[in-house]
């Protein structure tokens, strides 16, 4: 018996609200990314790390804002309590080996399709861990070609926000970015959704295991949360981090696949070297040229 499967009991109230924490998510943790760029040391490290995990919560808690909306008519939806924290340390360490491969060999070329092409399977990951962790009476079966879709959605979007993360500019191109991102992450949601159907076991009365979405979803998502509002309290007392400026600039920001150019013609930073010296030998021609 087929399941008659409704992802939008609330109409567009949960999209909207999860593509806003996929944004939100998307916004600060590649903002941490493009701060990663600027510094050096163990500071990169920290920016990296805090920029993944923004990442991953933020798509985490679009991921299970969005399942609050799905519904099987026939059969109750509780949720697997290990298997979906399991899809919150999935998410965090696979976003995180994809940034930190960004972070340190740079935003492009091979480094990047690597690490974007991780950070994407980690969003998909994710997501179909997290469905996994679905707890009801029938059977998942998924659509090979529209999963398949759902995964390559992930993966190019995860490429192009890390590309636009690496070219180092103002607060409003990674804004942009975010929201392309938040776009993908959602559609690559809404993409495996399209390729579920329910095989129900039969006539329903039993209660599945696990816990209902209200129980479990609501308390699990305080943690990712206050992260997020833990970073954008960091990002918005971090006017460097804001506006994509460097307090220094560090050898290794000219490695290759970093764009230090832009570094280097940022307003107010003087040349090293060169220009004293040949201010100094202008200076000193000046008597005699009178």
């Amino acid at each position: 018996m087929q399941g008659t499967v409704d992802g939008f009991t609330y109409g567009l109230v949960t999209p909207l609200v999860a593509y806003f924490m996929a944004c939100l998510g998307g916004a600060l943790g590649l903002r941490c990314t493009t701060r990663s760029l600027l510094v050096a040391g163990s500071w990169r490290a920290g920016w990296l790390a805090l920029g993944s995990v923004a990442i991953a919560s933020g798509i985490w808690t679009m991921h299970f804002i969005a399942m609050m909306g799905f519904t099987v008519e026939e059969t109750p939806v509780h949720y697997d309590k290990p298997t979906t924290f399991a899809s919150l340390g999935v998410a965090v360490l696979m976003v995180g080996a994809g940034i930190f491969i960004v972070g340190y060999q740079g935003a492009t070329g091979a480094a990047l399709f690597t690490g974007g092409t991780v950070t994407g399977l980690g969003i998909a990951s994710m997501h179909y861990l997290g469905m996994a962790g679905m707890r009801l009476n029938g059977k998942l079966a998924y659509n090979t070609l529209t999963v398949s879709a759902s995964v390559v959605i992930a993966v190019v979007a995860a490429i192009a926000a890390l590309w636009a993360a690496g070219q180092v500019r103002g607060f409003l191109w990674s804004v942009g970015a975010s929201l392309v991102m938040g776009l993908a992450v959602s559609g690559m949601h809404y993409m495996g959704m399209a390729a579920l159907s329910v095989h129900l076991h039969g006539p329903t009365g039993g209660t599945p295991a696990g816990e209902s979405a209200a129980a479990l979803l609501a308390p699990m998502m305080i943690g990712p949360l206050a992260f997020l509002c833990l970073a954008g309290v960091v990002v918005m007392f971090d006017p460097q981090m804001v506006m994509g400026r460097p307090d220094r600039r560090p050898a290794e920001i000219r490695r290759p696949g970093i764009p230090a150019h832009h570094v280097a013609s940022r307003p107010g930073r003087r040349p090293a070297a060169r220009p004293v010296r040949e201010r100094g030998y202008s200076r000193s021609r000046t008597p005699q040229s009178r």
